[in-house]
């Protein structure tokens, strides 16, 4: 079984940042991609940045220039720096990760998601 569980989250003034971080614990042979979507209340959960295990990047436009996505490959963890952060950064962020078992079968695996509140 694998588990990715999120932390860093919390209330922030606009302007502000915020570190979140996600690890993978359980058995496995690697992780591919990982990534960091968000879902704000009454919308649809959308992405916000992805890394692949070799450290390119893809970030979605709102959050170019403002967040920076990286791993730790050595100990299965991806961060999300946000700088800058908007009030409409506020959502439930949640990590993802794409890993290949043991088997040889890849997998999609999801955290419970951390809360980011931007105030004014």
């Amino acid at each position: 079984q694998v588990q990715l569980v999120e932390s860093g989250g919390g209330l922030v003034q606009a302007g502000g940042s915020l570190r979140l971080s996600c690890g993978a614990s359980g058995t496995f042979f690697n992780i591919r991609d990982m990534g960091w979507y968000r879902q704000a209340p009454g919308k649809q959960r959308e992405l916000v940045a992805t890394i692949t295990s070799g450290g390119s990047t893809n970030y979605a436009d709102y959050v170019k220039g403002r967040f920076t996505i990286s791993r730790d490959n050595a100990k299965n963890t991806v961060f999300l720096q946000m700088n800058a952060l908007k009030l409409e950064d506020t959502a439930v962020y949640y990590c993802n990760a794409d890993v290949r078992l043991i088997y040889g079968n890849v997998r999609a695996y999801w955290g419970q998601g951390t809360q980011v509140t931007v105030s004014s």
